[in-house]
């Protein structure tokens, strides 16, 4: 008999059971980011302010910090859920873009 297990011979919880296990290990092992996710956030709202024209920082507000849809946005908005996606996705690119020497 082979010493290889199939994925089929595997045990389905296992891998959950190792996902925990890495998950605390990481907790009681890992770095503290602290500082650099509080020097991230800082960094997102002045990019925020800076590198976004209204329009964008207006729907970027409605849908990750009110929760919105981009439909619900969409309507509010009187808009086509489209043109919310497209504004959203280019607002991000340009956070990310700016961001993405701040760490």
């Amino acid at each position: 008999m082979s010493a290889i297990r199939s994925d089929s011979d595997r045990d389905p919880s296992r891998g959950k059971e190792f996902l925990a296990d890495l998950a605390a290990w990481n907790r009681e092992n890992g770095e503290d980011n602290s500082e650099q996710l509080q020097r991230l956030r800082r960094n997102l709202r002045r990019a925020r302010k800076a590198e976004l024209t209204p329009r964008q920082a207006q729907m970027l507000h409605l849908y990750y910090d009110q929760g919105l849809t981009m439909t619900q946005v969409a309507r509010e908005l009187g808009i086509n859920k489209s043109s919310v996606s497209r504004t959203i996705a280019r607002g991000r690119e340009r956070l990310r873009r700016c961001l993405q020497y701040s760490f």
